[in-house]
């Protein structure tokens, strides 16, 4: 193995363990909604991750929010209030809804940057976008999940009841989707060009 490729390695393990730290710290940094759910930035990492490391990069640390997220339904790395309920009912349910949903925001993130990188858009705005990316999918495939395994909880049910479906998920997503979203475009959009600065990508 040459020098380059050892100090390349190296790197991508380096930026792997930051993104981690930064995600744990995250996990503490929630604003609290109606319902259960929170408002949450963890998934800028993974949009990091897939922008500078692309799809093994993207599920690494989509993985690892999901982790994240699911040890917090025991109240480690945070406290998700939803979570700690739904495991009660059904643990493995909740680990693949938290989990596997998590790790395909990072190969969805991956993959979108993947098809920007062969437009002339600037670098900025390939990023913001992946970032946005990231935290629209974070929110499909989380609430996808939880609707798919626990509709049928009374928690779910009475959140739903009298308003139907479709009114639940915009009450419940509304202002964390947009929230989330636009930070995690700005964010992301300006990593993006500092990793390019420090030839990360």
């Amino acid at each position: 193995m040459t020098t380059v490729r050892k100090r390349s390695k190296m790197e991508k393990l380096t930026l792997l363990g930051m993104l981690t730290a930064i995600q744990i710290v995250l996990g503490y940094i929630n604003i609290p909604m109606p319902g259960g759910l929170s408002i949450t930035f963890i998934m800028i990492p993974v949009a990091v991750a897939a922008i500078a490391m692309g799809i093994s990069g993207g599920l690494t640390m989509g993985t690892v929010f999901g982790l994240i997220s699911f040890l917090q339904c025991f109240s480690v790395f945070g406290h998700s209030a939803l979570g700690a309920t739904l495991v009660n009912y059904n643990a493995f349910l909740t680990f693949v809804q938290r989990v596997l949903s998590r790790a395909l925001v990072g190969l969805m993130a991956a993959l979108v940057f993947a098809g920007l990188k062969k437009t002339k858009l600037p670098l900025y705005f390939k990023g913001a976008i992946t970032g946005f990316s990231a935290a629209f999918f974070n929110t499909l495939f989380f609430m996808g999940a939880l609707v798919l395994f626990f509709s049928w909880t009374p928690e779910m049910q009475n959140s739903i009841a009298g308003r139907g479906f479709f009114t639940y998920l915009v009450a419940s997503v509304g202002i964390n989707a947009v929230v989330e979203m636009a930070v995690a475009a700005l964010v992301t959009g300006g990593v993006a060009v500092a990793l390019k600065k420090t030839r990360q990508i």
